[in-house]
Parts: C-alpha cells; structure tokens; sequence
C-alpha cells in the first residue's frame, strides 16, 4: 500500500481539494446533500468568512497514491477562549471539524496531526468536530442517518461515531433537532395557551418587515444575545459574522416566516423559520453553471417547499422562567405554521438544534407533538 502523507492546506487549489473530496466519498449516499461549492469554499477561505476576524486555523488533506483521501480542520476560536468552561470551550480549548477520510486508519493519522496543530497553539483539550463556528455544523451525526439534512445541518458517515470515540473522545453535549407535522393542529392546551395569548393586549406577535432588514435583525441580536448568553457554546456574533450571514439568509428571509413578540410595544421574543434551501440545492450538485442558478432564482421568488427549519428562537432572560416564555414561544410557532402551510406548501417543520439540557425548549418540542428526528454529538478529550 502506498505512503500516507499529511500536508497542511497552503493555496486555493488545495482549498479546491479540500471541497472536492465530500463529493466523491458520499457520492452513492442517497441523503447526503451536495453543498453548493462556492458556499463551501467561503467556509475556508478568511478573506470571506468574517469569523476569522476572531479565529484562526489550518487545514490538513491527506493524501495516498496521488489521491486526496481525506481531510480536517483544527481551529481555535479566541472569544471562545474568554469563555467559562462550564460553558463548553475555555481557556486552552481548541477545536476540530470538517473531518472525512476513506478509512480509520486514515482518520487517526489526520485527529492527530490536528491535535499536534493544537497543542503547537498552546491547547489543552480538544472539542470536536466542530465545522468551524459554533454557529454553522457543529457535532457529529450519531441518529438519524436516513434522513436528508435540512439547510445549514450536517451529514456524516455512520462509522465517524466508532473512530472518534475510539480515539479517545467522550460525549460532552448532544444536539438535538425535532420533526413534526404542520398541517396538523397543535394539541387542545396549546391552543387554549395561544387564545390565551392572543386575547392579551400586552402581546403582539409581529411580522418582520425585510425593507427595514438591518433594523430588524439588530433587535432579534440583542434578544438572541441576552436569551443564549448563558447557554453551553454560546459566542456572541461579531459584526463581520452579522454582515456574512446577512448576505447569505436575506435570500431565504421571508416576513411571515420570522416573528418578533413583543410585550408592552417592548421586543422580548423572536422565532426564524426558514424554507429548506437543500431541497433547492440538492439537484444542482454542487454547481450553479451552466443552469443551476437561473433555477435557484426562480426558486427564491416564491419557495414551495416540503420542510420549514426552525434555527434560532429565544425569550429575553427576564421571561424565560415565566409561563409567558412558553405562551409567546407557542403563539409565534402557530403564526408561523398556519403561514408555511398556507403560503409555502410546506407539510413538516423542523426545530433544532436544541441543546440536550435545554429543558424548556424541549419541553415546548413535545407539547406540539414533535419527536427527535436526528442527535448530533459533540465530543472533548485532553490533549
């Protein structure tokens, strides 16, 4: 058998490889999703992800008998540094992620030439994987394998979870996302809880006006911010990251899909929904060329999709232990299901993911008679 060797990623036709090599190992994986190529390079490249203004990290391919056969990311989020480490990173926590590889074997060489980058950092244990932000695929897939990822969710091979944890690694948070039917009515206590609600005239439950985007996403940061600040892996958005991601969900923003609640004209709770943009981007296979984005424009002007996500949703802290925190969190879910059915087509949300501890978010997940569909893990070990 030929040499395995290991080279850090140096120049954009690296990078190339880097993107390329998903493409050929999950290429007979009926659920995998092809990510649209230009999207994944953006990933890895710092000049166009703006969480490199606060991260920094290497990339490695692996490569035997002239073929890429696979590849990791190490990394090192400094405000994750500043962190508490009840809450997930911390003083001398690095990371890994966008981890793939034909073999253990493999696998093994590439975990440790991360961990050697992360040591040379001055790191001191491992999360893991992590691909690259908190906030875009973090944690490995360890349920859920026959179902397609919705957008921004991960993918991976069944074998990961044996090769990581024989590696070493030890759970240290579970992910969880939940499914349910949307064109099903909530159970009779949720909808006497939203009339409830509804007949409350300190409560509104607002669209969000696109044409006001920037205003309107400063308010739901600053209650995202105040409402996660205490969760596990929680990192603030840094302004560089704000203006990225705007880029890139103001396409698949849609005013009946995101609500505001607001509790004496004073904003207090937010929920976005998006519409699955993988079912979308599935069949162009990773390249909009030569026809692939003159069908994801036409696409964006009116979705009609089978599957709405639910990423992101808080109550400001104040709330969050009052029975007011569940009423709005259930008023803006209905609100938002009566218009993804009615104006969308869709027939099944998803809600996640959902930190595993998170009592009252999966507590509102089984009063609408939703049930967890996929577990992603993320995994730590001392170095």
């Amino acid at each position: 058998m030929a040499e395995l060797s290991i080279t850090p990623v140096l120049t954009q036709r690296d990078r190339k490889a880097f993107v390329d090599l998903p493409f050929r190992l999950y290429r007979d994986d009926p659920y995998w999703v092809p990510p649209l190529k230009g999207e994944a390079l953006g990933l890895i490249t710092p000049e166009k992800n703006g969480w490199f203004s606060h991260a920094r990290a290497q990339l490695f391919l692996a490569h035997r008998g002239g073929r890429i056969v696979g590849r990791i990311s190490a990394h090192i989020d400094t405000l994750g540094l500043e962190m508490p480490v009840e809450r997930g990173f911390g003083p001398g926590c690095g990371q890994w992620g966008l981890m793939e590889a034909e073999d253990e074997g493999i696998f093994v060489e590439l975990l440790a030439t991360a961990e050697g980058w992360l040591r040379d950092q001055g790191m001191t244990r491992a999360l893991g994987p992590i691909s690259m932000s908190i906030w875009e695929e973090p944690g490995l897939l360890i349920q859920g394998y026959q179902q397609s990822p919705t957008v921004m969710m991960g993918h991976h091979k069944p074998e990961y979870r044996g090769w990581i944890e024989r590696a070493g690694y030890a759970p240290v948070k579970q992910l969880i996302t939940y499914e349910l039917d949307i064109t099903q009515e909530f159970p009779k206590l949720v909808k006497r809880i939203i009339r409830s609600g509804e007949a409350n005239p300190s409560i509104v439950i607002r669209k969000v006006d696109k044409r006001r985007f920037e205003d309107e996403a400063a308010i739901i940061l600053d209650i995202l911010n105040d409402a996660w600040s205490d969760n596990w892996g929680f990192i603030p958005l840094t302004p560089p990251e704000i203006k990225d991601v705007g880029v890139k969900l103001k396409p698949i923003v849609f005013n009946d899909l995101i609500r505001i609640a607001e509790l004496d004209g004073k904003p207090v709770a937010f929920m976005i929904t998006l519409p699955d943009l993988n079912e979308a981007i599935a069949p162009l296979k990773g390249n909009l060329l030569p026809f692939g984005w003159a069908r994801l424009l036409l696409w964006l002007r009116k979705p009609r999709v089978r599957t709405m996500r639910v990423p992101l949703m808080g109550v400001r802290k104040e709330l969050q232990s009052s029975r007011l925190a569940g009423q709005l969190a259930f008023m803006m879910i209905e609100a938002i299901r009566q218009a993804s059915v009615a104006n969308y087509g869709a027939t099944r949300g998803e809600i996640g993911w959902v930190l595993d501890d998170n009592q009252g978010m999966n507590s509102i997940a089984t009063a609408i008679d939703s049930r967890v569909n996929k577990v992603y893990q993320v995994y730590e070990r001392a170095l």
